[in-house]
């Protein structure tokens, strides 16, 4: 549902360039006056044991991971004891407290749902309600991020002391205009969380239905009518007559890399070997990296030097991403996070080789989560012991070809829906902005809005729809 929304009836300079003119009955504030509280945090000694524990049994503890993938914050990946808390004067923020990054992901904005502490990267935000509406300053702030950049404290890695974000302009409206604008809001935001979510749905089914095509290719072969034998292998069930059964150890190195101390400027700066992260694994291949470390890095922290040709497995985390394989075309080496598989004769080739793993990602997985890990992974002797079975070379290029072609209006079908995607979320943003800027009044469609009594669930449409991250790089990091 798209409502007519029009500009307000009268405007005035707001004295911020970017953004122009605002209604002309809205005050013009700094975020310091409307704020109650500012919570600092900080991190405890990550090298003391008694500072930590396991997030159910202490304090929760943000870090900017835990706030780029929820809106609202109800979980995190951390924990801290009493110690912990005290070692570092922290305080424990309330339920409802505003979460703004001043560091990495620069100006992030979370609610925070849970009492929890916070690193020295967030800040805490608490207003008075009497000014100013939760949900309101959260929309406001995430609109503020695109032009943070203008106001940060360095020319290399944006950053944002506390006393920027006390001054930070705010433009408010009455507070009853501010329910109207966050009932607006609210109301469109889940109607376009419904469209992706559903669009989403079907971007599943077409995958689902391109690992099939896959799956039955690198079991079955092409021919409908060959003569078929029993493999005595689960996953593979019957294959044709004439395909051998192979464990990849037999046929391929494996192994994996590691992360060089990023607090070692000898192995990252001027770097210029590629080192990959689990990230990649998604991607079909690899044609270039954005990390690079030093040959000393390469030397002192052994890592492996992973030649064109060889396939990428993710061997961790919790998304799609764990079981991904991805075929290498450039020469690099590869974090902890990242098996390779270097065949080393012409028994297949790595293209094949990649779809064969594609095929079998679903047994991957299953793998890694009999692992007896409460993360589920995998190990290098996993896949080493792992068996797939081989057509000949010529073989395996017609069955590439093949799934190559069946896929192509599966894969065109999956673009074009991302691509839908893509523009809804643009619509979500521009519309936002639009709203807290006062440059579209939302007052009488808000007043107009249908009650939503048992429909009022936010679908979340972000990070569960993708790849991992490498969470354990980015809270070492941060």
């Amino acid at each position: 549902m798209i409502h007519t929304l029009t500009p307000y009836p009268a405007y005035r300079n707001s004295g911020v360039s970017w953004l122009g003119e605002v209604p002309a009955h809205w005050e013009v504030k700094r975020l310091k006056q409307c704020a109650e509280r500012f919570y600092a945090g900080g991190t405890p000694d990550s090298g003391n044991a008694e500072y930590y524990c396991n997030p159910p049994e202490g304090l929760p503890w943000l870090v900017i991971a835990d706030m780029t993938k929820q809106k609202y914050v109800k979980k995190t990946i951390k924990a801290i004891t009493e110690k912990g808390r005290a070692s570092k004067n922290l305080e424990a923020l309330s339920e409802g407290t505003i979460l703004y990054s001043i560091y990495a992901s620069l100006g992030t904005v979370s609610i925070l749902e849970i009492k929890a502490a916070v690193n020295q990267a967030i800040i805490g935000i608490k207003f008075r309600k009497s000014d100013l509406e939760t949900k309101f300053a959260f929309h406001y702030l995430e609109n503020l991020r695109p032009h943070l950049a203008l106001m940060s404290n360095s020319n290399t890695q944006a950053n944002l002391n506390a006393e920027k974000v006390r001054s930070l302009p705010l433009f408010l409206p009455p507070l009853p205009e501010q329910s109207a604008i966050v009932r607006y809001l609210d109301y469109m935001d889940r109607r376009i969380r419904r469209y992706i979510h559903a669009k989403q749905k079907l971007i599943k089914l077409l995958e689902e239905q391109k690992q099939a095509i896959i799956h039955r290719a690198v079991t079955r072969g092409l021919d409908p009518d060959v003569r078929l034998k029993d493999s005595g292998v689960e996953w593979l069930g019957e294959v044709p007559e004439h395909w051998d059964i192979w464990q990849i150890g037999h046929f391929a190195k494996v192994g994996n890399g590691s992360t060089p101390s990023r607090g070692s400027l000898d192995y990252w700066k001027n770097g210029t070997y590629p080192w990959l992260n689990s990230s990649y694994a998604n991607q079909k291949s690899v044609t270039q990296a954005d990390q690079f470390v030093t040959d000393v890095a390469l030397k002192e922290c052994h890592l492996p030097k992973v030649p064109i040709g060889s396939i990428l497995v993710a061997i961790t985390g919790q998304g799609k991403t764990r079981g991904k394989a991805t075929i290498l075309h450039i020469d690099a080496t590869i974090n902890q996070h990242l098996a390779y598989i270097t065949p080393k004769n012409i028994l297949i080739s790595p293209d094949y080789l990649q779809l064969a793993l594609e095929g079998a990602y679903l047994q991957l997985r299953a793998i890694s989560d009999d692992s007896g890990s409460t993360k589920g992974a995998l190990t290098c002797s996993d896949l080493k012991h792992f068996r797939i079975a081989l057509p000949s070379l010529s073989e395996q290029e017609r069955i590439l070809y093949s799934v190559q072609n069946m896929n192509l209006a599966l894969n065109n079908s999956i673009n074009t829906t991302l691509q839908e995607i893509a523009l809804l979320r643009e619509y979500r943003t521009r519309l936002i902005s639009d709203v807290v800027t006062g440059k579209l009044d939302v007052r009488e469609a808000a007043a107009n809005l249908p009650e939503e009594i048992g429909d009022i669930e936010i679908i979340e449409d972000e990070a569960e729809e993708s790849g991992d991250e490498d969470l354990e790089e980015m809270t070492e990091e941060e």
